[in-house]
């Protein structure tokens, strides 16, 4: 049941702050929108802990200030690369195994490594992902030990502390 309230709280105050109304046609219009979406998240029996946005705030706001630092020193380095006169990169494949649990704190990882400049993952398969990288060796699989121990404690709210 926590799970539901915290869901209708979020929604609403999604909704609330994206549309910007207040007229009371517009706010009994979201509600009833609010309300349908709620017993069809309800009925279709997909409100638990990785529906539920509010039990990992802690968590992303600890995570995306630290990726942000990573986007930017990725930034640099491709930067780097663009304005040599030679072109030294050596691309790679890799398969980085994870320790996320949970297929939201997978997804999270690999949107990590893709928005790092450089680095895109290309498949997800059980704890294994398949990482692009325009450097090999900056793409070994003991690169990304942190960003995934951060994103696994993030969601999962476990991992090693990096």
């Amino acid at each position: 049941m926590a799970y539901f309230l915290g869901l209708v709280l979020a929604l609403a105050a999604f909704w609330l702050g994206m549309s910007g109304h207040n007229t009371p046609l517009i706010l009994s219009l979201g509600g009833i929108s609010l309300i349908v979406t709620c017993i069809l998240a309800y009925r279709l029996d997909i409100i638990d802990r990785e529906g539920s946005p509010y039990v990992r705030l802690v968590g992303f706001i600890l995570y995306f200030p630290w990726l942000a630092k990573e986007i930017v020193k990725a930034n640099l380095s491709v930067i780097r690369a663009c304005l040599k006169a030679d072109l030294d990169i050596a691309p790679a494949l890799v398969k980085v195994k994870t320790v996320c649990k949970s297929d939201l704190a997978k997804v999270t990882f690999a949107n990590s490594i893709t928005l790092t400049p450089g680095t895109v993952t290309v498949e997800i398969e059980g704890d294994k992902l398949l990482v692009h990288g325009l450097y090999e060796q900056d793409s070994q699989p003991e690169a990304f030990v942190e960003m995934d121990q951060r994103s696994a404690r993030a969601i999962d709210g476990k991992g090693a502390a990096a």
